[in-house]
Order: structure tokens, then C-alpha cells, then sequence
């Protein structure tokens, strides 16, 4: 395992963090809050055995579950082998006393004395003014901090760069997590936000470093070329190296539903470098982006926030039968895929549903006009 610097702190972070929004589930494979409790537990702890030390997790993920998971993944004296990070769930605090209500709560959940990265969750601009200033929450997070609580404080981030800025410039935080993948480049934070995070001795966690999985299996066109590149890298590792190359880059989180995916991740991450890529590498990424730009795709990552959806639209589900439409030769499958998702609150699934209530349009990380595009699905279907 290659180990970084965090930022300015005294702190050496794996290359690879395990993320804990996507484990594996069981039994009904459509509810997220049904995790193989042994299989993801045993996910876990092979990540930390063979050289992880960064675990991140939130109160939102697997349905309010995936915090109590991880709890039980670092029994055992696993705690003291890893840094564990979790954050405060913005969108649901409506008081400053809400912060040290969920952080207790979070502590208990998660069998610890003191979280070790503690992140306010998803920073927007409406939340950064509405939330965060309104209810004094730099001031609630540094106190939680001097007592000890939580040992490093940090955001997660999804809007554009100017607001990124702003968030950088108020507090001296120890970190940041911002979304980026060799498609989001110039998209929220991204790039430039990175850039200016490190400058600012900002240690820099990349999240969604597969965009919700579509880039470890890309369409054809894309396979192609990172083939003729190199073949014996795998679309993943490439997603991985574009990463890992960038000095300002302090560890990417990998949300891994499979055993498989673990031992592969690690293998990848023993050969990280700053600096990994060739020319050639650069230029066939380079290639990929404007393949990529050729398929009208929906950046949907399948988080999950928009959900449950009142009219029971599998919106996930949804976006990810119309990306397979356009980006595969393969409609049938698509068509198949669409015809036959899983349903939510005993309710059809399919696009038609929605009624353009936009409740999820305040949930989305990703900024989607979710009403907007469910008629588009609708059409593409018929």
C-alpha cells in the first residue's frame, strides 16, 4: 500500500480509502439498507489488514445503516488500526443543537469515542448560508473538535467553484472531499477546486472516482482505446491512475460492493504514483473524454439521496437504463432493464410516474433537472 501526506497535517493516509456507501447487499437486492452484514464486515477488514487506513461513511448511506456496519467491521481492535471519517447530514439539521445530537448519535453508532475525520456532508451554497452560517455550525464542528470529539474537521462539496472558494476561505479546515473523475473536470470543485485546496494545505479526498460505477464498465468505443493504450490495465485502474498521478491528491475513496473489487483496488494501489502517467497515457485519456462527450448520458452517480420517491420512480434505476440505451449497442437490454426495475413503496417504477414534484431535485448531489429528464426517459422507452 503507498501511503501520502494529508495536507499539512502530521498524518500518512493510504492511497486508496474504502467507502462505505455501496457494500454489498442481501437478500432483496433493491433496498439498500439490506447489507451482507458478513461479507461487507469481512470487505472491511481484508482493505485494512492489507494497508487501509482511511474508512468514510455517513448517516445517510445504506439507509441510515452503513454507520452502525462499519461500528461492527472495527470491532475486534480494527479501530485502532484505521482513521474512520463520517459526517454531519446538512440537509437534516434545523438547529445548531441538531449538530450535537447527531455527532452523540454518531459516536454511539459508530462504538467510538472520538471520530478521527468529521466532515459537514454534501456543502452547496444554499446549505453553506441556510444551514451552516445560520446556525453557527464552524463554530459547533470546532467545538466538537476541542472537546475532543472529532480529531480533524473538514466538508464535502458539490457545486461550482466560486462557492468552493468561499467555503475554503472562511475557516482553516484540515481537508476536503470534492468529486472528480476524468469526466468531471470542470464540474463542481473538480480541478481548479483541488488545485486550490492543496495551495490552501488542504488535504484532498476524491469521491466518485468511477461516477457511480460508469466507468468501470464503459461503452465499447471507450474499452477500445485504453486497450490500444495499454491492455493490461483495466478501465478501472485507468480511472484510478488519473487520480493517483496528481501530487495535490491525498487519497481517492472507492465505494466497493464485492470482494473481488477490494482485491483488485489494492493491487492498483500498490502500484500508485504522483506522476504515474506517460504522455501517451495522458493522450489516450484525453481521447476517452471526447469519446465520452460523443454520448448523451445523465451524470446520475446512483447515490440514492433522491429516494424514496413519492410516486415509488426508481430514478436511479431509471437514469441508468437510458445512459445504457445511448452509450451500448445493446436496446434490448436496456428496454429489458427499464421494463423490470425494482420497486419502491409498492409503486411502478418506471419514468412515467413521476409527477414533477422535485422533491429529489433538492436531494441531488449532482444538481440533476430530474423532472426535467423523467419525460425524455419516458420517450426513449415507448
Amino acid at each position: 500500500m503507498q501511503y501520502r501526506r494529508f495536507g499539512q497535517l502530521d498524518v500518512e493516509i493510504s492511497a486508496l480509502g474504502f467507502g462505505c456507501m455501496r457494500l454489498p447487499l442481501a437478500g432483496d437486492k433493491s433496498d439498500p439498507s439490506q447489507i451482507d452484514e458478513a461479507l461487507a464486515i469481512d470487505m472491511i477488514r481484508h482493505a485494512i489488514d492489507a494497508g487501509v487506513n482511511y474508512i468514510d461513511t455517513a448517516w445517510f448511506y445504506h439507509h441510515k445503516q452503513s454507520e452502525l456496519l462499519v461500528g461492527k467491521a472495527l470491532r475486534d481492535g480494527y479501530r485502532e488500526k484505521t482513521y474512520l471519517a463520517t459526517k454531519a447530514p446538512l440537509s437534516l439539521i434545523q438547529s445548531a443543537e441538531d449538530f450535537d445530537t447527531f455527532l452523540d448519535n454518531q459516536l454511539k453508532r459508530l462504538e467510538t469515542e472520538h471520530i478521527d475525520f468529521y466532515l459537514l456532508h454534501s456543502v452547496t451554497r444554499d446549505n453553506w448560508e441556510n444551514k451552516v452560517l445560520r446556525f453557527g455550525l464552524i463554530d459547533k464542528i470546532r467545538l466538537a473538535k476541542e472537546e475532543g470529539k472529532v480529531r480533524y474537521i473538514g466538508f464535502s462539496f458539490h457545486d461550482d467553484y466560486e462557492t468552493f472558494k468561499t467555503v475554503v476561505d472562511a475557516f482553516p479546515w484540515d481537508f476536503c472531499q470534492i468529486q472528480m473523475n476524468y469526466l468531471d473536470v470542470d464540474r463542481q470543485a473538480t480541478i481548479a477546486g483541488m488545485q486550490y485546496a492543496a495551495d490552501s494545505g488542504l488535504g484532498v479526498i476524491i469521491m466518485e472516482p468511477l461516477l457511480g460505477g460508469k466507468l468501470a464498465t464503459p461503452p465499447k468505443g471507450v474499452v477500445e482505446i485504453f486497450q490500444a493504450a495499454d491492455a493490461s490495465k483495466s478501465p478501472v485502474e485507468w480511472a484510478f491512475d488519473f487520480l493517483w498521478d496528481k501530487a495535490e491528491v491525498s487519497l481517492l475513496l472507492s465505494g466497493m460492493s464485492e470482494m473481488q473489487q477490494v482485491v483488485d483496488n489494492l493491487a492498483y494501489a500498490d502500484r500508485a504514483r504522483v506522476g504515474m502517467l506517460s504522455e501517451a497515457d495522458n493522450a489516450a485519456i484525453a481521447a476517452v473524454q471526447k469519446k465520452f462527450a460523443t454520448y448523451a448520458v445523465v451524470p446520475c452517480t446512483a447515490c440514492a439521496y433522491c429516494l424514496p420517491c413519492p410516486q415509488g420512480v426508481q430514478i436511479p434505476g431509471c437514469f441508468a437504463a437510458y445512459n445504457e440505451l445511448h452509450t451500448y449497442d445493446t436496446p434490448a437490454i436496456a428496454k429489458d432493464s427499464y421494463d423490470h426495475l425494482p420497486m419502491f413503496n409498492g409503486e411502478h417504477a418506471q419514468a412515467h410516474n413521476c409527477v414533477g414534484c422535485k422533491q429529489c431535485e433538492e436531494l441531488c448531489p449532482q444538481h440533476i433537472a430530474i423532472s426535467e429528464l423523467m419525460p425524455k426517459v419516458t420517450d426513449a422507452f415507448k
